[in-house]
């Protein structure tokens, strides 16, 4: 078989992990380890750092948990904190959606949100 390259994943196409600690739905995620059997190990993001996608659905560790991700793709985060609209959102605490102070920038909230509430996000990456 030649040498060909082959997208692993395309970009802005959800996929799938494997939790390596317990993920909420709605919850931002992180790439938490090294791919097994093709699957990547996700866990809940670090507050203010980078992320792999949201969660679709709830899954306990071990499980699969499809991700939603992809630039400008509007998802529901659930917001740490009261969220206004149009402002930067960073990771928060557990996964949440917080308004952009020091961390990174990972999209921007579509409409207005309360604490506890789903924000709609349009994703960045």
């Amino acid at each position: 078989m030649p040498n060909l390259s082959i997208d692993v994943y395309g970009p802005g196409h959800d996929v799938t992990g494997r939790a390596s600690a317990t993920v909420a739905a709605s919850q931002f995620v992180k790439i938490s380890g090294n791919a097994d059997e093709g699957v990547i190990a996700v866990a809940p993001a670090d507050a203010g750092g980078r992320v792999a996608g949201v969660a679709k659905y709830a899954a306990a560790q071990g499980e699969l948990v499809g991700l939603a991700r992809g630039a400008s793709r509007v998802v529901r985060v659930t917001a740490d904190g009261a969220v206004a609209a149009f402002s930067e959102i960073e990771v928060g605490a557990n996964g949440k959606a917080k308004t952009k102070t020091s961390g990174v920038a990972v999209g921007y909230a579509v409409t207005a949100a309360a604490a506890g509430s789903l924000a709609l996000v349009s994703l960045y990456h």
